[in-house]
């Protein structure tokens, strides 16, 4: 009995691309491409009647986008896998994307000779990323732990030190954090001082970075 083939649904839409992909499935005997579709919101309503093992999911799609069309998809359908195809690269798309639980972020001029094998692997449990964007999705991965670092280290701060470390990050004196904060200059001091030790720093300079990786600056102060 021959082995049951993927079905796989194409959302894209520029024709060109659309033609491309379906030239190269059609080389392969386990692959069924069974619907195209130039928009996220007739895929999702294919999907309500049809079983549809793996998605070709365009990222930059009129109306209802990649990314969101995904997080319905995975939401509603979690055994479907999706593969992101895009001309873009940029960190915070392919960190939304995994986030969501797409199974493959591919660039499109350099995914389509591999789209095969890529669709078998999904379909095996893995989870596929371009070579090219591997260290891009380190580096993101490692930027997202530093945050998180910062972030529990800042949570020790009380308040009135938040305040302080705020100030202090865009480039206030102890002297303007006091007129800032109507407090003395000896308070100021004695706040700074408590957070370099809380932080584990040396000096206001890496106390600012731990402040910025924290989110915590992301207003300016008043």
């Amino acid at each position: 009995m021959a082995a049951r083939k993927i079905k796989v649904c194409m959302v894209e839409d520029h024709a060109l691309t659309r033609t491309n992909f379906r030239y190269e499935l059609g080389k392969y005997d386990d692959i069924e491409l069974v619907a195209e579709f130039d928009n996220a919101e007739a895929c999702i309503g294919y999907m309500r009647l049809h079983k549809v093992d793996t998605i070709l999911m365009d990222l930059g799609l009129p109306y209802l986008n990649g990314l969101d069309a995904t997080k319905i998809i995975k939401k509603d359908y979690p055994d479907t896998k999706v593969i992101i195809t895009t001309s873009h690269e940029t960190e915070i798309e392919i960190l939304t994307a995994l986030s969501i639980g797409a199974n493959a972020y591919l660039l499109k001029d350099s995914c389509l000779n591999n789209v095969h094998t890529i669709i078998q692997s999904v379909n095996n449990g893995a989870i596929w990323i371009d070579p090219r964007l591997a260290q891009l999705t380190i580096n993101v991965f490692k930027h997202q732990k530093e945050k998180k670092d910062a972030s529990e280290e800042i949570i020790n701060l009380t308040g009135r030190e938040k305040e302080v470390l705020k100030l202090l990050a865009h480039g206030l004196s102890n002297t303007q954090i006091a007129k800032e904060l109507v407090i003395s200059s000896h308070t100021a001091k004695v706040h700074v001082s408590n957070i370099l030790s809380k932080l584990a720093v040396v000096d206001r300079v890496q106390a600012a970075v731990k402040a910025y990786k924290s989110d915590l600056c992301v207003e300016e102060p008043v």
